[in-house]
């Protein structure tokens, strides 16, 4: 009984901590999408969405091939400010519009906190990305809409601080989190980043959250998101999300790690 008041004491994260909450949390989208419980959840969809036709047809493609959740960026905070950077609120509309004609829900990335009225009107489910993990007052913030949230591991963040971050989000009295690992900046270069599997098990024993996997960030290349998502379920992840696109060579955004519809039909019959 000692040690385990000892490690409770530990433990920086209180709320997101199997000590805490021992069951794990299912995260509801909505009757048919539950993270956390036994189907594996799989998110589909382009990196940056370029336009509602093109947004349509991966979305109708994607569900046809068992996909849960779309995906799609409207705001993309890239490295270079010459990259595109996204259609903004436009686009928000366009997938909500697309979700509902396609019958799919949606999830997308805020990176401001000018931008939370749109994404409370729009998306039912926001993402935190890696970029923004560290941003502590977009998470209490983003928190407040009540809205379930997916957060998206930090290029060099610990365990801890990954949880951390989690923390800040149920501490604001929401519990509807679903960690994401996208992998890790290591010294390796032969792929964009390191899938780390050893933490995507340990959280598993750490935390009640479902955490979830982003081979297509940890690769950064089409041709190993495959290997990867069947590894990252072997270790436990609750589900995937994949960059899908029906032309990734005119993709203007991540078109190296984006499946197209034969791969990624490929992928969901493998899995």
């Amino acid at each position: 009984m000692l040690i385990i008041m000892q490690n409770t004491a530990s433990k920086k994260y209180k709320l997101v901590s199997r000590q805490c909450h021992p069951e794990d949390t299912l995260v509801k989208i909505n009757k048919n999408v539950i993270f956390g419980g036994k189907k594996a959840i799989i998110i589909a969809g382009p990196c940056a969405i370029e336009s509602k036709k093109q947004l349509l047809d991966i979305a109708k493609m994607v569900k046809k091939m068992g996909a849960d959740m779309l995906r799609g960026g409207a705001y993309k905070p890239r490295t270079s400010p010459y990259s595109f950077q996204g259609m903004g609120e436009k686009a928000l509309k366009m997938m909500q519009e697309v979700g509902r004609e396609a019958g799919i829900p949606i999830v997308s990335e805020i990176i401001s906190i000018a931008d939370m009225d749109s994404f409370q009107k729009y998306v039912d489910m926001i993402q935190i990305g890696s970029r923004n993990m560290h941003n502590f007052d977009l998470l209490q913030r983003v928190a407040t809409l009540g809205k379930p949230i997916l957060l998206k591991r930090g290029m060099a963040a610990t365990m801890e601080e990954f949880l951390l971050a989690a923390e800040y989000i149920l501490n604001r009295g929401n519990p509807n989190v679903v960690l994401c690992e996208r992998g890790i900046r290591t010294f390796e270069t032969s792929s964009r980043n390191t899938l780390d599997l050893n933490t995507l098990a340990l959280i598993q024993k750490e935390s009640h959250l479902p955490i979830i996997a982003d081979p297509s960030h940890s690769a950064g290349r089409y041709d190993l998101v495959l290997p990867l998502s069947r590894a990252a379920l072997a270790a436990g992840a609750s589900g995937l999300i994949i960059e899908v696109h029906n032309n990734p060579k005119e993709a203007l955004s991540d078109g190296e790690q984006s499946l197209n519809f034969n791969t990624f039909k490929s992928l969901m019959q493998t899995l």
